[in-house]
């Protein structure tokens, strides 16, 4: 979506009040999880949905 929006993360990070390392760990998946206000702030900004960010993946163990 930050492609198709032609927006640099760190640009994304301002616009929604977090830092450019959480919204790395965001965008690597590997955070243990997101807060709704902060799903709703990047979707807000990108002009999406939560499906069109969030993809399921089974766990591994």
């Amino acid at each position: 979506m930050l492609a198709k929006r032609k927006m640099q993360s760190k640009e994304l990070a301002e616009k929604i009040g977090i830092t450019t390392v959480n919204l790395s760990i965001l965008k690597t998946g590997k955070a243990k999880g997101v807060r709704f206000e902060t799903l709703e702030a990047i979707c807000k900004v990108l002009e999406c949905q939560p499906g069109d960010i969030l993809e399921y993946k089974k766990d591994e163990k």
